[in-house]
């Protein structure tokens, strides 16, 4: 038996992952238990979940990869210091953050003491996780990998084959241009500052026209053979130190962009400056400008490599409005992106890839879905998310007994109900009746979205839902959408791609016959960022929507994280405190059904 432990660490979403014997037995991101959004640091919580969920010790513990090798492109990186003699703080800033990234071993025995770990340390460059997270938990025996962020390893994009149980990278983007920075950028510029906001100017684009593509075009440029450059004047990153926090709490970045970029577009905006035209305007323009970078990328890598699947991974991955045009866009037929594309997915990928150095490809077990009749078989292939901690009934019991006064004072009845199909019902019953339903089951969702077990659910079809939820739970920008998850059998039928979305990482265009009967998750340029459901991989999930369908026609639900400006909820706790202090209707809690009443 060989135990591997994949780290994110000293980093945004830090996080950890448990294999045995290339079978993913655990993830999950620190955050989930440390309740701090993004959460950048060591991930000694995690860790901790991960070895008592595989009912291991760090002593069982072969190998441990980490996804950033700090000796990574090293010539290059003091060419580039050399060439261009940045701000020597910058330079100080750099050695201290590979200093702590070297320090695994001592903070292994602060967070595990009298606890030894005797097995070997791997430190896997940053973008070759991040393709192995991709490609090596796929059901492609053969695919381009490509992988696009910030930064990693002084580079930003990375580009290869997958090939069996191994990935090969033949060419990258290197420091200091980035389409993750241009458009973390754009994101400050715009009035959202915080660690992880690119999803809101996503949300804000479809509002505006794109009358900026002009400017964006002087900012980033494709480049022939298929790479980006950024105008390095437009930009500080490259030469100022800027301020970066990964250590220990919610990270930071300070300003990334210049002065120039404002005598360009025109004064920043401030995050409590009303949103105006302009700043829809340039959302918009900057998602094309994204794309327009992004499709060049993939269509010469088509040209490239002559292969019509891929893999893809790395923060850029989380831009679902742009993967969800990749068939359409590319020569790309088919598209892998596992549920926590980001940071946070480079654990697996530093642990897969290890186990793929191992040779273990030639004898693993498959951890979601046992592939039969091909060269695959032997490869964990994500099929699901639900990865993380479970709670079975007993602890939910019992922390029901404890609060019973609680819940009594606020008017709440509890209810058990064993039966899964009669839960599924009432449950269904609520949602129809336009009633916001929170819903904790099984095992936690791997990576930022809630997937049906970490949700709250209401019913699609209802205009004033968006109005209703921000109003009693969510509290956020009016333009950003809301979700649909929708039974499988079903997507060809409400949507004009029929495809597979398991990990909500692609938007598609809702058919235009549809869209008015479900304006809860119709964002207004009719498209919907959807989750698939299947029966095989989420019974209980794919039940209660099920139930919805037999009652409205409407096969899906509207899904959002369960959580109020948190991290998604991790354990019966959190969910029963967001519920508390909420104007929620209906809590089901495992196998309990909590209303409140009046």
């Amino acid at each position: 038996m060989t135990i591997i432990l994949g780290l994110n660490a000293y980093h945004g979403d830090a996080s950890a992952c448990l294999l045995r014997d290339g079978s993913i037995v655990a993830a999950a991101e620190e955050e989930r238990f440390r309740r701090v959004k993004h959460w950048a640091g060591f991930p000694s919580e995690a860790i901790r979940y991960c070895l008592e969920e595989g009912g291991v010790t760090l002593s069982d513990v072969a190998h441990i990869a980490v996804n950033s090798d700090p000796k990574a492109n090293l010539f290059r990186k003091i060419g580039y210091a050399l060439k261009t003699r940045p701000d020597l703080s910058l330079i100080a800033d750099r050695i201290r953050n590979q200093t702590k990234r070297r320090s695994l071993e001592g903070e292994l025995a602060i967070a595990f003491p009298g606890a030894t770990f005797e097995g070997a340390v791997h430190r896997i460059e940053h973008h070759m996780a991040h393709a192995a997270s991709a490609f090596l938990v796929s059901s492609f025996e053969r695919a381009v990998v490509l992988s696009v962020d910030g930064f990693g390893d002084f580079s930003s994009a990375a580009w290869g084959m997958g090939e069996r149980n191994s990935v090969s990278i033949d060419g990258r983007v290197y420091f200091p241009h980035s389409l993750g920075i241009f458009y973390q950028a754009i994101t400050q510029y715009l009035g959202f500052p915080h660690y992880g906001d690119e999803y809101k100017v996503m949300g804000l684009a479809p509002y505006g026209r794109p009358r900026f593509m002009s400017e964006m075009r002087r900012v980033l440029h494709a480049e022939g053979n298929g790479a980006f450059a950024l105008d390095l004047s437009y930009f500080r990153h490259h030469k100022e130190k800027i301020a970066y926090e990964w250590s220990g709490g919610a990270p930071h970045v300070g300003a990334l962009y210049s002065p120039a970029l404002e005598e360009l577009l025109g004064p920043a905006r401030t995050n409590d400056e009303p949103l105006q035209e302009r700043h829809r305007d340039i959302a918009r323009s900057a998602q094309a400008m994204y794309e327009e970078a992004f499709f060049h990328l993939l269509r010469k890598l088509h040209e490239r490599y002559r292969h019509c699947d891929l893999a893809l991974a790395g923060g850029c991955a989380l831009n679902s409005v742009a993967n969800g045009k990749i068939k359409r866009n590319s020569p790309f037929r088919r598209v892998y992106i596992q549920s926590a594309a980001g940071d946070a997915g480079g654990a697996i990928g530093a642990a897969m890839q290890v186990w793929s150095e191992l040779g273990g490809g030639s004898h693993g077990a498959s951890a979601a879905t046992a592939l039969s009749g091909n060269s695959i078989s032997s490869r964990s292939v994500m099929d699901h998310a639900y990865l993380g901690p479970s709670y079975d009934d007993k602890s939910i019991e019992a922390l029901l007994v404890a609060r019973r006064a609680e819940l009594t004072a606020q008017n709440c009845v509890v209810e058990p109900i064993e039966d899964e199909a009669a839960l599924c019902e009432r449950a269904a019953d609520a949602i129809a009746q336009g009633e916001v339903v929170g819903w904790f089951q099984g095992r936690m969702e791997w990576g930022p979205r809630a997937l049906g077990n970490r949700s709250i659910i209401c019913d699609p079809r209802r205009a004033d839902m968006k109005d209703i939820l921000n109003l009693k739970i969510k509290r956020r920008e009016s333009f950003r959408p809301f979700a649909p998850s929708i039974l499988r059998e079903w997507v060809a039928h409400w949507f004009e791609e029929d495809d597979d979305a398991p990990f909500m990482m692609q938007v598609f265009q809702i058919r235009e016959e549809k869209r008015s009967a479900i304006p809860a998750v119709a964002h207004v340029d009719g498209s919907g960022r959807l989750q698939t459901v299947h029966r095989e991989t989420n019974p209980r999930y794919w039940r209660l929507i099920e139930a919805f369908r037999a009652r409205t026609g409407v096969p899906m639900v509207l899904n959002t994280s369960f959580n109020e400006n948190e991290p998604v909820v991790c354990r019966p706790e959190e969910a029963l405190d967001c519920f508390s202090r909420t104007k929620m209707d209906v809590l089901v809690l495992g196998n309990s059904f909590i209303r409140r009443n009046g």
